[in-house]
């Protein structure tokens, strides 16, 4: 995928019309069908592979010959692109010239994206042929196929393209399609600008697996990226694929924060167009940034996304400034930060937590942490340019804590734990699930501190025990919700499966609490999906428990590539190196994993006070910066 634009097929490399199968442009689907036909027969598939975010490669072989022995004599090639180009080279290996006829069967029904997914196609559309190739039209739009060198024949019945031609030994012969929407030239990809806006950032070391993953994200955050129709220099990203090519705003903020080590650009991108979109007036949503309604497993009601991304808002806005945002990008969106915080304290009231939904919804653990978070960064971000409302929220957060350490646990034989939500009658719903990782992201202060948690010392230590105890963790990534849990579904999105985000969220929590064992494992595990998966992390996968020559089960309904997925890889990685820049106060300091759960991990091209940084980790978990900004000092 390279969107607005992608490609959906099976490791056949047929396009056969089946399922979500077909080209696709900003959610239409241009072509459904592609079936490559020589000498009368489909070509045998022996690999397919992804070549990068936005192509992938194709190898089927051919005996044109039905008793000419086992061996084949042709091989096919397909490189397919994201963008509506496929490059189709045989190739020969026969020892005498072969006459080869070349068929390509195309069609398509023009349907939406989520149309499709729906199972309700349209019916295929009948063809007209047009200069070198075919074209279909509807109410919907039109799809038009070219063909360099153009076909020899060309019917439009069966929507059928004809070569015909001899191909020496050890020759080669190729022909390129274009699909377009409707015939022009096709647009650029928004990934692919002069102008990276994700910094290239590479990693090596011991562990094979870095480089991989490290490199694997980072296309796939570009390959998700989309401009704001109306500010095209503004961009964000998408949540993901197939399903969700379009914005959602808790998903685009949280992907965009993961991602801060690559660059502020993306996070600036994202804030202002997400700013345009806060709600304004006198009503109790004045200030929001708004959101659809998020299903939260067996246990809980769905939740508001929009009450996520709002307070995630000013979170993102002071960590992208410690990163290196510009104070004149900062000022510009502090308004809107500020706006937040009124709508936390307002919708808070005389209380000490925040419903969600609400007024009246459950008060959730992790949006109490959310909401903790966004008060002790927004105060600090206030402070910083000397507005008003800084020790409201600091006194507010500071009594969430007392309470909340109170009010949220839930004790047991085992030595309790958090509990899931309150109700609004003030039951506890015990239940364990991955949404505790989020008491562990305390979020980023000034000078390399960690913001204070909602836990205290004891509890943050029963809680790294929980998470790294096997109800948890699966033996490839944290668990939504525990083995001995009620209505515990290993595919449950919110019911058991592993979700990479929240795992990469508990991963980086427990090493800056100083809890490495529990945070190596979950480490080790997600990076043993991610290999499994080709380094392309689904958003989600089955929580079946780890077996020794087993490998991490697919969630069919998992978007891949997702932002949040891709952004955890980033995450990951930077975590065992433990960056905490404070470009205002023009340091950086470094707290990585001493255990070196990796052995010797290198970070190069990252982005710190807008300049490359690359930083180096030993064996023995000694840090050592090896390229930074001008005047960048290591804090202590």
């Amino acid at each position: 995928m390279a969107l607005p634009s992608l490609a959906i097929s099976s490791q056949q490399g047929q396009l056969t019309g089946d399922g979500l199968e077909g080209f696709y442009r900003a959610g239409r689907r241009l072509l459904s069908r592609c079936l490559l036909r020589v000498a009368g027969r489909e070509p045998i598939a022996v690999q397919a592979r992804m070549v990068a975010a936005d192509r992938a490669r194709f190898v089927a072989t051919l005996r044109p010959v039905v008793d000419g022995g086992p061996d084949p004599d042709i091989m096919v090639e397909r490189i397919r692109h994201a963008d509506g180009t496929e490059q189709i080279t045989l190739r020969s290996s026969a020892t005498r010239s072969l006459r080869l006829p070349v068929e390509v069967a195309l069609g398509t029904d023009l349907a939406e994206l989520g149309a499709v997914a729906a199972g309700r196609p349209g019916r295929e559309l009948s063809a007209t042929v047009h200069d070198s190739g075919m074209r279909w039209s509807s109410s919907a739009g039109h799809a038009v196929v070219t063909a360099t060198p153009p076909p020899r024949d060309a019917l439009a019945s069966a929507g059928l393209l004809r070569w015909e031609f001899d191909l020496p030994p050890g020759g080669t012969w190729s022909v390129e399609l274009r699909v377009r929407a409707d015939g022009g030239a096709a647009s650029r990809p928004v990934g692919h600008g002069t102008v990276r806006p994700l910094a290239a950032a590479e990693s090596a070391g011991d562990d094979a697996r870095v480089g991989p993953l490290l490199r694997t994200c980072a296309e796939d955050l570009h390959a998700l990226l989309l401009r704001d129709p109306a500010y095209p220099s503004d961009l964000y990203f998408a949540a993901g694929a197939p399903w969700r090519c379009g914005l959602a705003p808790a998903e685009a903020l949280v992907a965009a924060r993961m991602a801060l080590p690559l660059g502020t650009r993306l996070a600036a991108g994202t804030l202002r167009a997400l700013a345009r979109t806060q709600l304004s007036g006198t009503g109790r949503e004045s200030g929001m940034i708004s959101g659809p309604l998020r299903d939260a497993g067996p246990h809980l009601p769905p939740g508001c996304t929009g009450t996520e991304a709002t307070l995630l808002f000013p979170a993102l806005l002071a960590e992208a400034r410690r990163w290196g945002l510009p104070e004149q990008e900062v000022a510009e969106l502090l308004p809107t930060a500020e706006r937040c915080l009124q709508w936390l304290r307002a919708a808070v009231g005389d209380g000490a937590y925040l419903a969600d939904p609400g007024p009246g919804g459950p008060l959730r653990c992790e949006t109490q942490a959310h909401a903790h978070r966004a008060a002790l960064l927004g105060a600090d971000l206030l402070d910083a340019h000397g507005r008003p409302g800084v020790v409201e929220l600091r006194q507010w957060a500071e009594a969430l804590r007392t309470r909340f350490r109170e009010d949220f646990w839930a004790e047991d034989r085992g030595g309790g734990r958090p509990a899931a939500a309150r109700t609004p009658d003030g039951r506890l719903l015990p239940h364990l699930g991955s949404a505790a990782a989020h008491l562990l992201d305390t979020g980023l202060l000034g000078g390399g501190l960690m913001a204070p948690g909602l836990l205290d010392k004891v509890q943050t230590e029963q809680l790294a025990r929980l998470l790294g105890g096997p109800a948890l963790d699966s033996g490839w990534g944290l668990r939504s919700l525990g083995v001995r849990e009620a209505s515990y579904n290993p595919f449950g999105h919110r019911g058991g499966a592993v979700r990479v985000q929240e795992t990469a969220l508990a991963v980086g929590g427990l090493a800056a609490a100083g809890y490495e064992k529990e945070s190596s494992s979950l480490l080790r595990g997600v990076l043993s999906a991610a290999e499994a998966f080709g380094f392309r992390l689904p958003e989600m996968y089955a929580g079946e428990q780890r077996s020794e020559r087993g490998a991490p089960l697919p969630h069919p309904a998992a978007c891949r590539p997702a932002a949040t997925a891709a952004a955890s890889g980033v995450q990951l990685l930077t975590a065992l190196v433990g960056i905490r820049p404070d470009a205002p106060a023009g340091t950086v300091t470094l707290r990585p994993m001493r255990s070196a759960p990796l052995g010797e991990i290198g970070l190069a091209g990252l982005r710190v006070a807008g300049a490359p940084f690359s930083v180096r980790v030993s064996r023995l978990g000694l840090a050592m910066v090896e390229e930074a900004a001008d005047g960048l000092q290591l804090g202590v």
